[in-house]
């Protein structure tokens, strides 16, 4: 089975397929301490080993869905990964979740809101969900931020690994209403 990971352009991002050759630079990513503090299921950073089965597993999510994780690289240096941003949706998840981390270098740029605003739009138009929700550490006051700009409010909570975390959701009619989209 064949399956096309599209590519999505922003102002200045792309939201590209997670590669092999990315490998070295996701487990950079998931051995920063700063980022992963509230997204590894430990709070610790991952080993490259344990880096290398999560790339798996997100590449494995868009064959087993058709919608998973992208690559974020700037549009000046589409190879170098500063990041990772999409869907995620493994069994047991309450909803179509976008979630997304990148490497603290890239974090106060805007970067994180632009890349998931891309998500979002790709979540409502193509995938034509009618829902996104965003499980967020509620010390986790970057994140809380970047859901609240693209429109996400917390609606409650949700237990995930013996974790209590905040869920924030959007609909399409409200995300339509805010963006003057149909």
């Amino acid at each position: 089975m064949s399956l096309f990971i599209p590519t999505l352009h922003t102002a200045r991002l792309i939201l590209r397929p997670l590669v092999a050759t990315d490998v070295p630079a996701f487990a950079a990513l998931n051995a920063d301490p700063d980022v992963v503090r509230f997204i590894s299921p430990t709070g610790q950073p991952l080993s490259s080993e344990d880096s290398w089965r999560l790339l798996a597993m997100f590449i494995g999510h868009w064959h087993l869905r058709g919608f998973g994780m992208f690559a974020v690289a700037e549009v000046k240096e589409p190879e170098k990964l500063i990041g990772r941003i999409g869907a995620h949706q493994p069994d047991g998840w309450p909803d179509f979740e976008i979630g997304w981390a990148l490497t603290r270098e890239s974090w106060g740029h805007g970067f994180a809101t632009e890349a998931v605003t891309a998500a979002i739009r790709y979540a409502f138009e193509v995938v034509k969900r009618p829902r996104v929700i965003s499980l967020i550490h509620p010390d986790n006051a970057r994140s809380r931020a970047v859901a609240e700009r693209v429109g996400q409010r917390r609606i409650g909570e949700w237990t995930v690994r013996r974790e209590c975390l905040d869920l924030y959701a959007l609909d399409r009619e409200t995300w339509a209403a805010q963006n003057g989209a149909r």
